[in-house]
């Protein structure tokens, strides 16, 4: 990488890799780790986050 390419990426910032050529997010992860995320969310409760509502009075620390 070039001292110029560095500099502009400092002062610029970098151009982002994520979104595809319509614009959609589009994260590069194997279809392997996708399907094991999903079964997780699938299988166990405490990693669906629709189970999580914030927190609760017994999860909240003591003054």
């Amino acid at each position: 990488m070039s001292f110029l390419k560095k500099v502009g990426d400092f002062l610029f910032g970098k151009d982002s890799d994520i979104f595809d050529d319509k614009g959609q997010i589009q994260h590069k992860l194997p279809k392997k780790k996708w399907d094991a995320w999903h079964q997780r969310t699938k299988v166990d409760p405490s990693y669906n986050w629709r189970n999580h509502t914030g927190i609760t009075n017994s999860q909240h620390p003591k003054k």
